[in-house]
C-alpha cells in the first residue's frame, strides 16, 4: 500500500467491517465529512442527516425502486466516534452479495473504498489515541488467548503509553535546560544539574531496561510459547502431549523411535498459548529418515523458548540423568526436568529425585500429578510478572527503539562522565526523546504509518 496522502482525508471512505463469508449479520461503514449525505441517498426510512449522535435507525437499503435490504443504520456524529469524524454504520445481513452491494451503492454516492487500516489511521491522525494505541488495535483482534487479550487492551486503554509519554516529560524537562545553558552560554550559567540529569537518565535507562527484558514475555503471550517436549525414544513425549491435550494426537506405542517427525499442537494455560511440539526421541539414529527426524528435534529445541525435557524413570539411573541435564545446560534455553513413569519406577530413584524441587514427578501415562507441571511450565514464562499489571512490551517495533533509547541514554551517561559539551550533550538527549516519540508517534513519517497501517484488515 502506499502511502496516505493528506487531501485523501477530505474524502468519505467505505468498507465492510465484518469477515469475508457468509455470516447472520453484516457491517458496512462510513466515515468522513460527507458520511450521513452519502448514507441518506441509499437508506429509506428516517433523513439520516438530521439525527442525533449515538443513535439506531431502522429502514431499506435501496437501489432505486429495488430494495437490497432491510438494515438498521448507526449514526456517529464527529468527534464523538470511533475515527472522530462523521460515520455510518449498517448493519445488515451477512450475504457477500448484499454487503458488496451496499458497499458498491456507496461509492456511486460518492464514498471511495478505504484502504487497510484506513479507518484506524484517521483515528490516529485526529488524535483519538497514539500510535502505540492505534497497534494494540490490531493486536486486539488477533488475539487469541486471554493474556493476549489483556496486553492488548491495556496497551490499548493507554497503560503502555502513559509509561513512555512520563520518560519523555521527564527527559523534556531536562533537554530545556540544556538548550537554555546554549543560549546563556556566553555567561557560564548551568540551568540543568548534571548530578540530578545523571540520576534521571540511570532511573529512566533502568524503566527501559526493564521494558526491554519484558519483550520475550511479551512475545510469548502476543504470539504463544513454543514449548518442545523432548527425551530419549520411549521416554513418553507422544503420551505427555496426548495428556496435555486431553485427545489422542499423537501415536503411541513401546517401540521406540515411533515419532519420525514434529508434532505440534496448541493448548491455553491460565490464558496463555502454548504451542506444544512433540519430538523424535534423542539417540543414535538407526535409519536415515530417523537420522532426520532426531536433526530437528535439535533444531526445534535451539528454537524453542521452553523444552519440557522427559526422563524415563523406568530404565534411567540417576547419574544418565544428570548426564542428560548437563547437556541440556549448554543450550541455554530455560528447560524443565521431568521425571516420567513413577508408577514404573524404582523407590530409590524416586527418593532422589523427590529432594531436588528442580524435578517434577508425574506419570503421563497415568495422567498423574500434570497440574504441578502446568503450574511450572506457567512460572517458567514469568507469568506473575504479567497478572501484577507491569507494562510488557509486546511489538517488535516498540522493542526496537526502546534498543535505540537505551543506546542514546547510555551516550547521554557517557557525556556526562566526560564533561562534553552541553551542544552535544543536547544532541543525545533529543534522539533518546526522539525514539522515545517513535514509539507514541510524536516521530513519525508517512512510510512508517503506511507499513503499519497496511497490516490492518480493510474495514478498520
Amino acid at each position: 500500500m502506499g502511502a496516505f496522502l493528506k487531501e485523501d482525508f477530505e474524502d468519505t471512505i467505505v468498507a465492510i467491517a465484518t469477515p469475508s463469508g457468509t455470516g447472520a449479520l453484516g457491517i458496512v461503514r462510513l466515515s468522513g465529512k460527507s458520511a450521513l449525505e452519502i448514507a441518506a441517498k441509499i437508506f429509506k426510512g428516517k433523513d439520516l442527516r438530521t439525527q442525533t449522535s449515538h443513535t439506531l435507525h431502522f429502514g431499506t437499503i435501496r437501489d432505486g425502486d429495488a430494495i437490497i435490504d432491510e438494515v438498521l443504520a448507526s449514526v456517529f456524529i464527529a468527534p464523538r466516534s470511533f475515527t472522530k469524524e462523521n460515520m455510518v454504520e449498517f448493519s445488515c445481513h451477512g450475504s457477500p452479495y448484499i454487503l458488496q452491494r451496499i458497499v458498491k451503492l456507496c461509492m456511486q454516492a460518492g464514498a471511495r473504498l478505504a484502504r487497510a487500516g484506513e479507518f484506524t489511521k484517521r483515528a490516529f491522525i485526529h488524535g483519538k489515541f497514539d500510535l502505540a494505541q492505534a497497534e494494540a488495535v490490531a493486536d486486539l483482534i488477533h488475539a487469541d488467548s486471554e493474556a493476549a487479550h489483556m496486553a492488548a487492551m491495556n496497551q490499548m486503554r493507554g497503560g503502555f503509553s502513559q509509561k513512555i509519554k512520563t520518560l519523555r516529560d521527564e527527559l523534556i524537562h531536562f533537554a530545556s535546560m540544556i538548550e537554555l545553558e546554549l543560549d546563556f552560554s556566553e555567561e557560564d550559567v548551568e540551568f540543568a544539574n548534571r548530578d540530578e540529569l545523571k540520576n534521571l537518565v540511570m532511573n529512566i535507562h533502568h524503566t527501559v531496561d526493564e521494558l526491554i527484558r519484558s519483550f520475550d514475555l511479551g512475545n510469548a503471550i502476543k504470539n504463544g510459547v513454543p514449548t518442545v517436549i523432548a527425551g530419549k525414544p520411549n521416554a513418553g513425549k507422544s503420551t505427555l502431549l496426548n495428556a496435555l491435550l486431553n485427545e489422542e494426537r499423537a501415536i503411541v506405542s513401546d517401540i521406540p523411535g515411533t515419532t519420525r517427525d514434529v508434532i505440534e499442537d496448541e493448548i491455553h494455560l491460565e490464558g496463555v498459548l502454548f504451542r506444544f511440539i512433540d519430538t523424535a526421541g534423542l539417540r543414535e539414529a538407526t535409519d536415515t529418515i530417523e537420522a532426520i527426524g532426531i536433526e530437528r528435534t535439535r533444531e526445534k529445541m535451539r528454537m524453542a523458548s521452553l523444552i519440557i525435557y522427559l526422563f524415563d524413570l523406568a530404565h534411567e539411573s540417576l547419574d544418565s540423568i544428570q548426564n542428560e541435564c548437563e547437556s541440556l545446560d549448554v543450550l541455554g534455553i530455560p528447560y524443565i526436568k521431568v521425571g516420567n513413569k513413577t508408577d514404573k519406577a524404582s523407590a530409590d530413584l524416586l527418593a532422589a529425585l523427590s529432594t531436588d524441587e528442580e524435578y517434577v514427578l508425574i506419570s503421563a501415562g497415568q495422567r498423574e500429578n500434570l497440574d504441578a507441571l502446568k503450574q511450572r511450565i506457567l512460572t517458567k514464562v514469568h507469568l506473575q510478572d504479567f497478572k501484577t499489571g507491569n507494562a510488557v512490551v509486546t511489538n517488535l517495533r516498540h522493542f526496537e527503539s526502546l534498543r535505540n533509547t537505551r543506546q542514546s541514554l547510555e551516550d547521554v551517561m557517557h557525556g556526562i562522565d566526560n564533561g562534553i559539551t552541553n551542544d552535544f550533550l543536547a544532541l543525545d538527549i533529543r534522539q533518546s526523546l526522539h525514539h522515545l516519540g517513535e514509539i507514541t508517534g510524536e516521530i513519525t513519517t508517512e512510510d512508517l504509518l503506511g507499513n503499519i497501517f497496511s497490516k490492518f484488515c480493510i474495514g478498520k
